[in-house]
């Protein structure tokens, strides 16, 4: 499935946070890190990096600051109201990792990768086709890269 036109929309369960994502994402991948199992209920937690110009948010929200196993600190922000776990600001400048999960239509964001696949659940199979990095990536050129050929025209 190809890309959708742009801005698309996604937001929170209870609709009190709304966001517009104006142009595509740079990569979409699942992360299979301790914290993401824990903060999604599930496996793992499908991300979706966009830059920063590209991403408008309504809506109250809250943040939690969560210290990662690097030291970096990673900024986590929930709906005010129904506590939805929406985005997280990185300590690297210029992007957002959006969960893709939240998007209005999720049907066009196929994951092209895994991050943190050493921890992930024994049960969950792994495309070692896709882009996989047993921890973080430290680069995300990989993913990126990835993304881009699969949605060449």
């Amino acid at each position: 499935m190809g890309l959708p036109d742009f801005p698309v929309e996604g937001g929170c369960q209870c609709g009190a946070v709304r966001y517009r994502l104006k142009a595509g994402p740079l990569s979409v991948y699942n992360c299979h890190c301790k914290d993401c199992q824990r903060f999604s209920g599930a496996g793992w937690s499908m991300s979706m990096i966009v830059r920063d110009a590209d991403f408008e948010v309504e809506g109250p929200t809250v943040q939690y600051r969560r210290t990662a196993d690097s030291g970096n600190v990673i900024v986590m922000n929930f709906c005010a109201n129904c506590h939805g776990w929406l985005w997280n600001d990185p300590p690297s400048p210029g992007i957002k990792v959006v969960r893709a999960g939240t998007l209005d239509d999720i049907d066009w964001a196929a994951p092209v990768g895994n991050i943190w696949t050493d921890s992930k659940a024994a049960w969950a199979g792994i495309d070692p086709q896709l882009v996989n990095f047993p921890k973080g990536a430290v680069d995300r050129t990989p993913l990126y890269d990835a993304w881009t050929r699969l949605h060449q025209d």
